[in-house]
């Protein structure tokens, strides 16, 4: 493919592509060039490192999320609309938080996600600081809740290396730890429950169990700042 055929929105779509299926140690320039039917030195003409072309696929999926109109909804809809938009992003993309640990990730799709979400807790009810740490609380939150996710995923794909049965293998392994859960008596009381099967089937419901949780702590606490003021 000639080099003026390329462009760098396409190549960074594709290493979004060769990252879903690879994840980070299976990006590379010759790798993608082959995805793209080009050479490797066309796609340095556009892109020219690898940590580069990693921050700008990571900023670009921040698109993906879906940002709610504050004049049409209220903050805590927003709030939840947003959270879990990430929380799925992040669930699609499990190599982006990998890539929050090795590399230096900004850049515009983050930044309007992180300025409405600012404007989210100031439209609470929050001053400035209390919204910037409302906003980092549960940026924080969903980006441990996408770690079990995404972890299974790299799990799988490396356990997979040389032709071995990944699932075989994590049922070996889930059959082992269930042998050391039975020493300890609450966990013990929950194997073969609902719940626990429950949790390991659909760990979302955990997911918004904790949102929601967090957004009830922030209503009390703001209910109480206006107690005092009123006082």
């Amino acid at each position: 493919m000639p080099r003026d055929t390329l462009t760098a929105d396409r190549i960074v779509h594709a290493a979004i592509e060769l990252l879903d299926d690879e994840g980070l140690d299976g990006l590379n320039m010759r790798s993608l060039a082959k995805r793209l039917g080009s050479a490797a030195t066309a796609v340095y003409w556009h892109i020219k490192t690898k940590d580069e072309l990693v921050r700008l696929a990571g900023d670009a999926i921040w698109y993906e999320i879906e940002q709610p109109d504050l004049d049409a909804t209220d903050w805590r809809t927003a709030a939840t609309v947003q959270a879990v938009g990430m929380h799925e992003m992040l669930t699609r993309h499990p190599w982006l938080g990998q890539a929050f640990g090795s590399h230096l990730m900004h850049g515009p799709g983050q930044a309007r996600h992180d300025d409405l979400s600012l404007a989210i807790y100031e439209k609470a009810g929050f001053n400035a600081a209390d919204a910037d740490r409302a906003a980092a609380t549960v940026l924080t939150f969903v980006l441990g809740s996408a770690l079990g996710p995404a972890a299974e995923v790299s799990l799988k794909r490396r356990l997979s290396k040389n032709g071995a049965d990944a699932e075989q293998l994590m049922t070996d392994a889930m059959t082992r730890a269930t042998e050391t859960a039975q020493q300890y008596p609450r966990l013990r009381e929950r194997l073969g429950t609902p719940a626990a099967s429950q949790y390991v089937a659909a760990p979302d419901n955990t997911f918004e169990f904790g949102l929601q949780s967090i957004l009830d702590g922030f209503e009390t606490r703001l209910a109480a700042d206006r107690a005092r003021r009123q006082k």
